[in-house]
């Protein structure tokens, strides 16, 4: 699943950095004179927003001549989009594009790591990523994340059942919530419904109801495996998600615990991909 930018997305990209022109190229007097862009990896990458970069630039007025796909994984000093068109073109998309293409392949090359780390240990776990992306970003993110081999946990609150204990304090604690838990599954027919435990204590109990998922957040990776184990033998058809701290470094670790789902928030954060862009005169 590829999220495709919509045009108003990339149009109001480009009218933040360029709102009345450019005034550096006009001043020159090199707008008209034809030229290439290339764009390459400065590292081994998974690409992300190459469809939106190369839109972005034919709105610019350029013309693609290459481009490899979002999902794509290049090597070190690989050309993956290139473009012509005149200087005043050319600068106009120049760094916009760079910017979407570093931010959303950082995010994608992260992901792709922690997926690989942890379907090495156990090929069909999930990984889905959080809402927690930075606001204003999310189309980009949720791209970069699918470019990467996972998949969104919550895409927002409309579309998914998602228990936290700041709900249950609202129905006089967790006993009287998991009272409703028939009623909420008859309201909600095709909706799985998931519940955050705050203690193992808590996580077994609520493996006795009908949930769906059982999410345990921040539990060290030990008393994790534990716990899996005993819930497993309450109720072996209710599903168990890992989240909080999770990253490349240990989510080998998570996904041996015996968890279905590894759910995380750190591959927003980082570095972005190093990408090397080359403007020449034809």
């Amino acid at each position: 699943m590829l999220v495709c930018l919509p045009d108003s997305e990339i149009e109001r990209f480009l009218e933040e950095d360029l709102p009345y022109g450019d005034l550096t190229t006009h001043l020159l007097g090199i707008g008209g004179q034809p030229g290439e862009i290339r764009f390459s990896a400065r590292h081994d990458t998974v690409l992300c927003c190459t469809e939106e970069a190369g839109r972005l630039l034919e709105k610019c007025g350029c013309r693609v001549t290459q481009l490899i796909p979002s999902g794509s994984r290049v090597e070190n000093a690989t050309t993956f989009l290139r473009a012509e068109g005149g200087a005043q073109a050319l600068h106009a998309g120049w760094k916009v594009a760079l910017n979407l293409l570093e931010y959303g392949s950082g995010i994608a090359t992260r992901t792709s790591g922690i997926v690989t780390a942890a379907r090495q240990i156990n090929p069909h776990i999930a990984v889905l990523t959080t809402r927690k992306s930075f606001p204003g970003t999310k189309k980009v993110a949720i791209k970069a994340i699918c470019s990467g081999g996972a998949l969104p946990h919550r895409l927002g609150l409309s579309e998914s059942i998602l228990v936290f204990k700041q709900h249950t304090a609202f129905c006089g604690g967790l006993e009287p919530f998991l009272e409703q838990i028939a009623t909420l599954k008859r309201q909600a027919v095709e909706t799985k419904l998931i519940v955050e435990a705050d203690s193992p204590e808590e996580a077994k109990r609520i493996a006795l109801t009908g949930v769906d998922v059982i999410q345990m957040d921040k539990l060290p990776v030990e008393q994790l495996k534990q716990l899996v184990s005993e819930i497993r033998g309450i109720n072996p058809a209710v599903k168990i998600s890992a989240a909080g701290g999770i990253n490349e470094q240990n989510a080998a670790a998570y996904a041996a615990t015996g968890v279905d789902i590894l759910v995380l928030s750190s591959v927003y954060f980082g570095k972005p991909a190093d990408i090397q862009a080359v403007i020449t005169p034809l």
